[in-house]
């Protein structure tokens, strides 16, 4: 085999590596670590990570209630073009996942002359976190209480 050939050979089997490479990282990046037990929450869909605190989903303003309802029976919403968009997770504060993983829905906010802070945040494993304060903190939201 010639040195040219070798050459080529190497490159094409360098870029394979680093396509399959690829390929697996994003595997691995959406399928839990195994020492993360997942627990159920809302009709059998696990939860995110122990540490993050649950709360019952009536013990969350009623606003919250309604809007998990609007969710059930797909609206409609108060927010068309803002509510059930994709939830980025840009401040990492929710399990990662691939990127249109979440949807994101208003809570209103009485007297808010805007949306407000407060939302649902819904997994497609049927996961429901809610935030209070714009996503500096979520709490798992248990619906079955």
């Amino acid at each position: 085999m010639s040195p040219g050939r070798r050459l080529t050979v190497a490159l094409v089997g360098l870029i394979a590596l680093v396509v399959v490479g690829w390929f697996a990282r994003d595997v691995a990046s959406t399928v839990p670590p195994a020492d993360t037990a997942p627990t159920i929450v809302s009709s059998g869909a696990p939860n995110a990570p122990s540490g993050m605190q649950t709360k019952a989903l009536s013990s969350l303003p009623p606003e919250a209630g309604k809007t998990y309802q609007l969710i059930k029976s797909n609206g409609p919403f108060p927010y068309p073009r803002n509510d059930g968009v994709t939830f980025q997770n840009r401040e990492k504060r929710l399990p990662a996942k691939k990127s249109d993983y979440y949807r994101e829905y208003t809570v209103p906010t009485p007297g808010s002359q805007d949306r407000g802070a407060r939302r649902l945040i819904t997994g497609q494993q049927e996961e429901l976190y809610y935030t209070q304060d714009h996503y500096d903190s979520f709490v798992v939201v248990d619906v079955r209480k």
